[in-house]
């Protein structure tokens, strides 16, 4: 699918077609991350396939499957605990509502975006080298919705 195709399904699977709230989600993402920071969507929002059973995206309801954000950048990986990690450095273990204190200071945002999509989110931080990894390696492909960029 090109991207076009991509972000309309996510439009319409993740905000139930509702734009202006992709949007919002978008723009409350730049503004609550440090600056750099990119932002990858992955999962059933981007396969219409759920991992754990095949299912399409929300099967078991509208507005049950989540988001998963993926956070590309060395400042925001810093905001999880140094327990809190897959890979030491780089790749952490995602921040959701049964564990928000592995990154305490974003956990506001990530319920802020909650609130716009009307759906639970998830955030993990990683490197470029594992989210190319897990793309490539592990067939699970990822959508940007924010270029990650060079800090001033």
């Amino acid at each position: 699918m090109s991207d076009e195709e991509i972000r309309a399904q996510v439009v319409e699977l993740g905000f139930g077609g509702d734009r202006r709230r992709f949007e919002e989600f978008c723009r409350v993402l730049r503004e609550g991350l440090p600056v750099g920071t990119g932002v990858a969507l992955r999962g059933s929002v981007i396969t219409n396939e759920r991992y754990e059973d095949g299912r399409p995206f929300d099967a078991k309801g509208k507005g049950t499957s989540d988001l998963d954000v993926t956070l590309v950048g060395e400042e925001v990986r810093e905001c999880w605990k140094q327990d809190a990690y897959y890979i030491p450095g780089l790749h952490t273990m995602p921040l959701h509502d049964e564990d928000p204190d592995c990154a305490p200071n974003l956990d506001g945002l990530r319920r802020e975006l909650q609130q716009i999509a009307r759906r639970p989110v998830s955030f993990q931080a990683t490197s470029n080298i594992v989210l190319f990894a897990r793309d490539v390696l592990m067939s699970q492909p990822y959508f940007m919705l924010i270029e990650q960029a060079e800090a001033p």
